[in-house]
């Protein structure tokens, strides 16, 4: 009768693997999402060459460094570290425990004979060990610590080795089962330590699946769960995201759109909640000192900010105005949420764009866009773009504007004034000293300014553009440098957007064509090149207490209505590099696309394109542009192609049909059927929806063109 047996690891041979290959499940996936490189535009893009360094340089990079830690996830690394150690320790109880490795039964070691030997010789031995170890003829020997059972056992074990190999029942036994005593029991190793089941133990395990089972996996799960509900899909709290939309209204200004994003439960964790309230009236005190001098809060707006009643609310609309004035407070932690306060309010600004194109308005969703902008630079509503460059402060950028003539003065604008008006605007007047002067035009000159060559729709694969059909909006632009400088003449092929063959599957689905040549160094390096992410640099700016890349974004609206016609695609990266070897601009010809569904009726649609970068003041481009739909109907003859038969044509020559049906028939395959074409369209391939581009940032009110 057999039986099972379970035993559990008492010398901890088993058990160490065990609990090695289970921490090692859990740690190396953890290690390999720790030092995974990031993928996120802001570790990938290059970044502007710039010395200049703001007055908070220190705190500044002292809050970078901070979000780095949090980004780092401290806990996840504490956890690898631990999971190393833990597997280390296992590793070091592997080589160190002795290990006993089960012995088979077998009778041919157990007699000391060949496994080759026959039943006489096998007898012969036999009697021989009887004679040398039959417990009648041999004492214990105490010096091995025999015993007269230890000497029973041996010679037990002799008499079934040879009954295994003489006796047919017995010797059935043994081929059968193994064992010349029949079927034995079996033992089930537990790959634990003993000490969980033994007695007075248990309880301490029981507790401890108990507290597992019952509290932290509920708690870790819950946690989770309640913490997906709690956010939108653009990282804000829920709650925050319905007080922008209680705070939305179709006529908001950027001063109100900075004031609905201090609305955000985010800057409870950013001002520590209870400690909200301390030192507001400090903040409060320099920002409306400030605004005597600078015009940075308008008297609407300070009543605006005197009727918030909560603390936490105030304090953070009362920060952000600090922030986007560079208003020092003189206070160590002020200061440090001074900055904390911008990256919050830039991500609850993400969530604002969002109640902004569900309303369709384009006033609030370009003063969402605004507010990116100066949360950016830090530099308030109204505030001249001139800001943006370094050492250029407010006193400085106004005397500019003043003696030019022209407020806003955009920084296209101030660079397409001569070299030497320049420098008598700035060096000259003591504005700036010369080595500042020649840092802000070198950060200048890098600023990517995207600007329009050429815009249209068209339909893949067609001639014109029908009702409902799939219209793309073509976008060729290029990255010119801020000023009047020549630029290389544009290369009409280029701006031409040719549709991919029929059969090119590669151009069709955006993959790079296969080569089977290989490739020297250089091929190599000029398809890094012209790779189809191409970053633009970090958006140059000192006072945001983190790196941000530009992003574009292109939409169009209906100007006279003020409503958004097609929502805006977001464009991060572009298909040619904006920067040779020599990091000067190479002035390719960028194409950026976005799709939509044509009007259902046949007319004229009449759009204007709207190009914002959320990074930079005064670079927004507006360009009206036109949509025809034509009617296929109404069309001339022969517009479309007609076919000379009706019926399904025989397989072509050199299609693998054609090839198959040759070899099925044993004859030729048929030649290609040349299709009759009536008529050749006689209209253009795209619809003429070109314009002037204007330089219609928000910020430059200019109307007069004298003298540009």
């Amino acid at each position: 009768m057999s039986s099972t047996d379970y035993t559990y690891d008492e010398q901890g041979q088993f058990f160490p693997f065990f609990i090695l290959t289970l921490t090692g499940l859990i740690t190396i996936p953890l290690t390999y999402s720790l030092l995974k490189p990031s993928q996120g535009l802001e570790n990938t893009a290059p970044r502007i060459r710039s010395d200049f360094k703001p007055e908070d340089e220190d705190l500044i990079q002292s809050r970078k460094r901070r979000q780095r830690r949090r980004e780092r996830r401290l806990k996840r690394a504490i956890t690898v570290i631990l999971g190393y150690l833990v597997m280390a320790w296992m590793v070091y109880l592997i080589i160190v425990t002795k290990r006993t490795v089960p012995k088979l039964w077998d009778p041919y070691d157990i007699l000391g004979i060949s496994t080759s030997a026959n039943e006489k010789a096998i007898s012969r031995h036999y009697k021989r060990l009887s004679l040398k170890f039959h417990p009648d003829k041999i004492r214990p020997d105490p010096a091995k610590n025999e015993t007269i059972e230890t000497l029973n056992d041996r010679f037990v074990e002799l008499t079934k080795a040879y009954k295994a190999l003489t006796d047919e029942e017995v010797r059935n036994n043994y081929i059968q089962f193994g064992h010349p005593d029949g079927k034995q029991s079996f033992s089930i190793g537990i790959a634990l330590p003993k000490l969980l089941v033994t007695e007075g133990n248990g309880k301490y395990v029981l507790l401890f699946y108990g507290v597992l089972l019952g509290i932290v996996l509920p708690y870790l799960a819950g946690k989770w769960w309640y913490g997906t509900q709690a956010v939108t899909k653009d990282n804000v709290l829920v709650n925050s995201a319905a007080d922008l939309f209680k705070e939305y209204d179709e006529e908001m200004s950027d001063a109100d759109v900075i004031r609905a994003l201090s609305t955000g439960e985010e800057f409870q964790t950013v001002l520590k909640g209870a400690e909200a309230q301390e030192g507001l009236g400090k903040v409060e005190k320099a920002i409306f000192e400030a605004s005597r001098q600078t015009h940075l809060l308008s008297q609407s707006d300070q009543a605006s900010l005197r009727q918030i009643e909560d603390p936490l609310k105030r304090k953070s609309l009362a920060l952000l105005w600090a922030y986007l004035g560079r208003i020092k407070l003189q206070d160590e932690v002020l200061d440090q949420e001074r900055y904390d306060v911008a990256p919050t309010a830039l991500s609850l600004q993400n969530a604002f764009t969002a109640v902004s194109l569900a309303f369709g308005m384009m006033g609030p969703l370009l003063g969402s866009y605004h507010t990116s902008q100066q949360l950016i630079q830090a530099i308030p509503p109204g505030g001249s773009p001139l800001l943006q460059l370094p050492y250029f402060t407010d006193k400085v950028a106004r005397d500019i504007e003043q003696a030019v003539g022209k407020s806003p003065l955009s920084i296209q604008k101030f660079m397409s004034l001569s070299e030497a008006t320049r420098r008598n605007l700035c060096v000259s007047s003591g504005q700036l000293s010369a080595g500042q002067y020649a840092i802000a035009m070198s950060v200048s000159r890098q600023l990517p300014n995207l600007v329009v060559e050429k815009a249209f729709f068209k339909v893949v694969g067609e001639k014109v553009i029908t009702p409902s059909s799939l219209v793309q909006f073509v976008v060729k632009a290029r990255f010119v440098s801020p000023g009047g400088q020549a630029l290389p003449e544009v290369n009409e092929a280029d701006l031409e957007d040719v549709d991919p063959d029929e059969g090119d599957l590669d151009a069709i689905l955006g993959r790079k064509p296969k080569s089977k040549k290989p490739k020297t160094l250089e091929a190599e390096d000029e398809d890094s090149r012209n790779d189809d992410s191409i970053q633009p640099p970090l958006a140059n700016a000192p006072y945001y207490a983190r790196d941000h890349s530009p992003r574009w974004h292109i939409f169009l609206a209906q100007s006279k209505e003020g409503r958004i016609a097609v929502p805006p695609t977001t464009i991060t990266s572009f298909d040619k590099p904006i920067f040779d070897k020599d990091e000067t601009l190479t002035f390719n010809i960028q194409t950026l696309k976005m799709q939509f569904q044509a009007p259902p009726q046949v007319g004229r649609y009449n759009f204007t394109m709207h190009l914002v970068c959320d990074s930079y003041i005064g670079f927004d481009l507006t360009q009206d542009v036109a949509l025809e739909v034509e009617d296929v109907a109404k069309l001339e003859p022969g517009t479309v192609e007609e076919v000379e038969e009706d019926e399904i044509s025989e397989p072509d020559e050199d299609s693998i049909a054609g090839q198959m049906q040759a070899l099925k028939t044993g004859g030729s395959a048929p030649k290609r059927k040349i299709r009759k074409q009536v008529q050749e369209v006689s209209s253009d391939d795209e619809s003429d929806t070109e314009g002037d581009v204007e330089d219609t940032s928000e910020t430059d009110t200019e109307t007069d063109t004298d003298g540009e």
